[in-house]
């Protein structure tokens, strides 16, 4: 009885961290993720101008400005952005990732999920609740501080682009996220 209460509580303060952080929760709707979305595209193609290119080349972009993760035993996530398609927001979404194990700590970062066919974007659109699956590929900072995009990343389906972290907390993927459709 008492693992079942301190779990609860455990998640109950995962929950209320969650809420006070500046991740758009209780937000101004649409204006104010659209705002968002705008400055982490900004900031993704200055710090990492390839970036620009893959946009280009993609049939639309799931940009979530800002996820906000914590974790004590029991962890989560959670964030909203907006799906951009011809660089027009058409879609918001809400993110939500639920964790256990060996972790403490909180952190916010940024991620964009670049539809490369037509199929996947689709398929992203089409279902009611949308989870990361094996079809995707990330891209990741190599030494020299750029994204490295290749043939092998830029045929793949849907490529995750996971950037901005801040915070004392390890890792920033986006493995087992869910994605839901809302009306901001």
């Amino acid at each position: 009885m008492k693992q079942i209460t301190r779990r609860f509580v455990l998640a109950a303060a995962s929950m209320a961290v969650l809420s006070g952080c500046a991740n758009g929760l209780g937000g101004n709707g649409a204006a104010t993720i659209d705002a968002r979305v705008d400055a982490a595209l900004d900031y993704l193609h200055s710090a990492y101008p390839g970036t620009r290119a893959l946009a280009d080349k993609a049939a639309g972009m799931l940009v979530m400005p800002l996820v906000t993760r914590v974790g004590f035993g029991l962890g989560g996530a959670y964030g909203r952005g907006a799906l951009r398609i011809g660089g027009v927001s058409v879609d918001y979404y809400a993110t939500a990732k639920a964790s256990f194990g060996l972790q403490a700590g909180a952190q916010q970062y940024a991620h964009v999920l670049f539809f490369m066919t037509e199929e996947a974007l689709a398929d992203f659109r089409r279902s009611p609740g949308w989870a990361v699956g094996a079809d995707i590929r990330y891209v990741l900072k190599n030494e020299g501080e750029t994204i490295a995009v290749d043939t092998t990343t830029t045929l793949a389906p849907v490529i995750a682009v996971v950037f901005g972290q801040a915070g004392l907390i390890a890792g920033a993927t986006i493995e087992g996220t869910k994605y839901t459709r809302i009306i901001p």
